[in-house]
């Protein structure tokens, strides 16, 4: 019986053998099972991960914003404390600038509360510079942090001034009327 199918023109039925024949290239080693492959000699040992500084990218704008944020953090801090720690100064002026009327005499809660809300703001951002300087090393990208780190630490001290404000009989009467 004859083949019928066509002459073929570019190996088209030609054997795997046949065709690396033709093209002279060698035939693949033999499969061998896993327990039987003999240890690889390799010339240089292997070394750790592949990864290089240089395929790290360095995210100089992030480092920039995220250390001005937390350099007008600390003069913030700096300027604010002080201002907390005299929390009868503080609490008259903003008695005034709010416009109410009287004098503050919840002094006693007020230089405790004071005291508590500087040290958390001082605390604040002493973590949240730990935490940002923790992520540049890691050159993860940092920027929130230092936006985050003052909402919170901002919401935190903020009761803290609050409550002895509240607690003041003027206070309280400005805004019940």
């Amino acid at each position: 019986m004859s083949d019928l199918r066509p002459r073929p023109q570019y190996g088209e039925y030609a054997t795997p053998e046949e065709q690396r024949a033709a093209i002279k290239q060698p035939l693949p080693e033999p499969v061998v099972a896993p327990e039987q492959v003999p240890p690889a000699r390799h010339p240089h040992p292997p070394t750790g991960p592949a990864t290089t500084v240089a395929a790290r990218p360095t995210r100089l704008a992030d480092r920039i914003i995220t250390i001005a944020l937390l350099t007008y953090g600390l003069l913030t801090v700096m300027g604010a404390a002080p201002q907390m720690v005299d929390f009868t100064g503080f609490a008259e002026t903003w008695m005034q600038v709010a416009g109410v009327e009287g004098e503050f005499t919840n002094i006693s809660a007020g230089n405790a509360w004071g005291i508590a809300a500087a040290c958390i703001f001082i605390g604040g951002w002493l973590l949240t510079a730990f935490l940002s300087w923790l992520s540049l090393s890691r050159r993860r990208v940092t920027w929130w942090i230092p936006l985050v780190g003052a909402i919170v630490t901002f919401l935190i001290v903020s009761v803290c001034l609050a409550v002895p404000m509240v607690g003041d009989p003027a206070v309280s009467a400005y805004f019940m009327s």
